[in-house]
């Protein structure tokens, strides 16, 4: 597949992107982000937009630093802008993507986004890898709320040993979410996704494999 690298104009600044294309014309897309530390070319996002690529979805992966919440949504929110008004890239749809703080600034778009009067069904899922539901050590309160106005199907890929996401906490959430909804638990995987005894492409391929085949049921969906 092609890398295209691009600069995506946000305020007086840009923000580093790159398109992942599939060799065939795509459908669907999925716009991808890191979490607090790092950027793109995070190992497991790298992975996972080559992964998406092969299998005929465009990935549009972009780096956004910065610890505030509501500027990395804001960011996430401009990409999509750009994405949907693409003339390279004609979409049908797009799946908000992100891991751990990534995954919350994706919720927050696909909150807002759905909550306008706009909602033109362009968003059509989310998908959060470690989602980190509390701070670590901290029983404080869940970071819950846009998980739960979100109407569009969400998959949660999270590690069974998360420190930010025990699993009888996520379960809780996902149980009151009005969305379709699915996790899929990677054993025994910290909130880095490493698990003592495996590689981290053994454990990529598991969270790839996961991520493509729900993609893949959710855009049969469509087009039923």
């Amino acid at each position: 597949h092609l890398q295209v690298k691009v600069k995506i104009p946000f305020g007086n600044k840009y923000l580093d992107a790159v398109f992942s294309v599939p060799e065939k014309k795509p459908t669907y897309g999925v716009i991808l982000t890191h979490g607090a530390g790092g950027d793109m070319n995070f190992p497991h996002l790298v992975s996972l937009a080559a992964c998406l690529a092969s299998h005929g979805v465009l990935c549009l992966r972009f780096t956004c630093k910065g610890l505030n919440i509501a500027y990395r949504a804001k960011a996430f929110k401009t990409v999509v802008e750009y994405l949907k008004l693409s003339d390279d890239y004609k979409l049908s749809g797009v799946f908000l993507a992100g891991r751990s703080m990534g995954s919350r600034a994706a919720a927050s778009v696909v909150r807002q986004l759905s909550q306008g009067d706009d909602d033109d069904d362009f968003i059509q899922g989310l998908v959060c890898l470690s989602y980190p539901l509390r701070r670590p050590k901290l029983q404080s309160k869940l970071r819950d709320e846009d998980l739960l106005l979100i109407r569009c199907p969400v998959l949660f890929v999270s590690g069974s040993a998360d420190e930010m996401c025990e699993k009888q906490l996520l379960e809780g959430v996902v149980s009151k979410m009005k969305a379709p909804k699915k996790i899929h638990w990677i054993d025994k995987a910290n909130h880095g996704m490493a698990v003592k005894g495996r590689t981290a492409d053994d454990v990529m391929e598991e969270i790839n494999a996961q991520v493509f085949s729900w993609l893949r049921e959710n855009m049969e969906l469509e087009h039923k």
